[in-house]
């Protein structure tokens, strides 16, 4: 399985107001439930105004589109890195999933990946 990381510095954070979406970000993920508006984004666009807010945080993506019928993909990566105590923050699309991780962690996590039999991609 290939992993691709993203250029992106980001930061997750909580917004008020959906009107607050920095939709000229080249990345930003929303989610939206009945108690709250959460936002992943380039740090660069963080919207002024956050309820609240963590910065340092980088990613990678698992390249291709995952089948519907695909299981345990996004169980064994975490697995991995829990082993290695390091922590993600993982968001999911129709397509594939994104898996974060704090900024000083993300060279061990793509080495540990990498040494687990992942190919990590430019």
């Amino acid at each position: 399985m290939k992993l691709k990381p993203l250029p992106y510095d980001l930061t997750v954070c909580k917004i008020s107001d959906i009107g607050d979406l920095p939709l000229s970000s080249p990345f930003f993920f929303i989610g939206k439930t009945d108690e709250e508006l959460s936002l992943v984004c380039d740090t660069e666009y963080v919207p002024s105004v956050t309820a609240a807010r963590d910065d340092g945080w980088k990613a990678f993506r698992i390249e291709g589109i995952l089948d519907f019928s695909l299981m345990g993909i996004l169980s064994k990566i975490s697995g991995i890195l829990a082993d290695n105590k390091i922590g993600i923050f993982a968001v999911s699309t129709y397509n594939t999933d994104y898996i974060l991780v704090k900024s000083e962690n993300f060279d061990k996590a793509l080495n540990c990946l990498k040494d687990s039999g992942y190919e990590i991609i430019a």
